[in-house]
């Protein structure tokens, strides 16, 4: 094993070792390091029950005791019942919970405050105003708080874009995977290859601390069984903040369009009887079944027509390339048509062969107009593919359509999940570090089509975070 090999370069060998301060580096955010205190609500803005207002900073004992005075501070982290009054005239402002967060024990790390008061308008203002009177303190800017907990070390880059993610997050699935990302989990594969690649490129140069590699070992090993999880659990591992991408593709006049506006539940796409309406692809993000998806209704395929439909139909072409899940919709009174059976054997039948590559792109066929289909039904076609009956006029067959949907989603997921702990698999059979960290970045591939994140320049800002390579 590579890791056996790498323990016999002896110490002396790599030169002497040298443990320096590690210093993180600065957002470029104003107040960082600075000694100012921040203030903001930080429970939104309207009319509610109870407003929290919040300060960060070494002058939150000053703001606490100023509103509060003559009251001494409260005990750390306990609510206290307090009457907060305007420092300057001291005219009452409101009764309300006080807390005070000593730091490094607090959100940001720094000493906090909060003030939980009554949700008025007026009754915010008035204690914002307040504490904007109070010397050292400003305003919060956008994102401040997190910003100062990620540079005292409270959360990291992973933990900051999960809170980002179940503040934004829009369905169910999406709230359930940015509170586990929340744990940090993601970060694991990260900051292994982090520690890898730093110890190919920086190892004799930098005499990096010792145990880099056994870090990656034990990262590596708890994605594996938070990933195992994910794999054992039908809900857990969906995708974050896109969404799966869902391509509607077929001949034109087949009800593309319609099923776009039926599954968005609005007019997304114009729908007419005159063949080649849609000339570009249209797309709108969607709620399907708790899943966030990006749904996009193409150009209808055919040949021989204009140059600005065609270049519409090479647009749809395209993007059905880039699908995760294809629905291909054909007129069901229509299949001997040509541009069905032609669309059946470009797009349908090969997408039906699963590449020996392990693509997981899916497609589902839907034949839409199931209403004007006489009344014994479809003719019996054995050399059609699986296929699900639907009329988006009546919306006859969409409740089957969605539960269809809803399984070939879990699918996309599970496959991404499971092709990243195949590729952590092979990490740990490598008997070789340079492989060891290809295998590594495949996985890392894997799991950032799901988190749209853990690229390049965050495998460079652990490196500098905890190595501090060149500091």
């Amino acid at each position: 094993m590579w890791r056996r090999l790498w323990t016999l370069v002896t110490p002396a060998a790599r030169g002497p070792r040298r443990v320096r301060p590690c210093t993180r580096l600065g957002s470029g955010g104003p107040a960082l390091g600075c000694g100012a205190t921040i203030f903001a609500l930080s429970s939104g803005q309207g009319r509610c029950g109870i407003a929290v207002i919040r300060t960060s900073g070494p002058a939150s004992s000053q703001a606490l005791r100023s509103l509060t005075a003559p009251r001494d501070l409260p005990p750390a982290r306990s609510a206290c019942l307090r009457v907060l009054s305007d420092p300057r005239s001291g005219e009452p402002l409101d009764r309300g919970l006080v807390l005070w967060f000593p730091g490094p024990q607090s959100f940001t790390g720094e000493d906090c405050a909060e003030f939980h008061v009554h949700g008025g308008p007026a009754v915010v203002s008035g204690i914002l105003e307040a504490l904007g009177s109070v010397s050292g303190l400003r305003p919060a800017e956008a994102g401040e708080f997190t910003r100062r907990a990620f540079a005292h070390g409270k959360m990291s880059l992973t933990e900051v874009e999960g809170l980002a993610d179940l503040i934004h997050a829009e369905t169910e699935a999406q709230r359930r995977q940015a509170l586990r990302q929340l744990d940090g989990e993601l970060g694991h594969l990260c900051r292994a290859l982090a520690h890898v690649e730093a110890y190919i490129d920086f190892g004799e140069d930098e005499n990096l601390e010792e145990g880099v590699l056994e870090q990656a070992d034990n990262e590596v090993q708890r994605l594996e069984v938070a990933l195992g999880a994910h794999l054992r659990d039908a809900r857990r591992g969906q995708r974050l903040r896109l969404g799966v991408h869902v391509v509607v593709a077929g001949p034109p006049n087949a009800g593309k369009s319609s099923l776009v506006n039926l599954l968005s539940r609005k007019p997304v796409s114009i729908v007419s009887p005159e063949p080649g309406t849609t000339r570009d692809v249209l797309e709108t993000p969607v709620d399907l079944a708790g899943f966030p998806v990006l749904l996009s209704d193409t150009a209808g395929l055919r040949e021989g027509m204009g140059q600005v439909e065609q270049e519409g139909i090479l647009r749809a072409r395209k993007r059905l390339e880039q699908a995760d899940i294809i629905l291909a919709v054909l007129d069901a009174s229509d299949l001997a048509s040509p541009s069905s059976c032609n669309f059946l054997d470009t797009v349908v039948t090969p997408a039906g062969v699963r590449s020996p590559s392990g693509n997981s792109q899916r497609l589902v066929l839907v034949l839409n107009k199931s209403d004007l289909l006489p009344p014994g039904g479809l003719d019996h076609r054995p050399d059609l593919s699986p296929h699900l009956l639907l009329s988006c006029l009546t919306g006859e067959g969409l409740a089957g359509l969605l539960e269809v949907l809803k399984k070939e989603l879990a699918a996309v997921h599970q496959h991404r999940l499971q092709s990243c702990l195949d590729a952590l698999g092979h990490y740990k059979q490598a008997k070789d570090l340079a492989l060891a960290a290809e295998a590594l970045r495949v996985a890392r591939g894997h799991l950032a089509c799901l988190t749209g994140r853990g690229g390049t320049d965050e495998i460079l800002d652990i490196i500098f975070r905890d190595f501090c390579v060149g500091k």
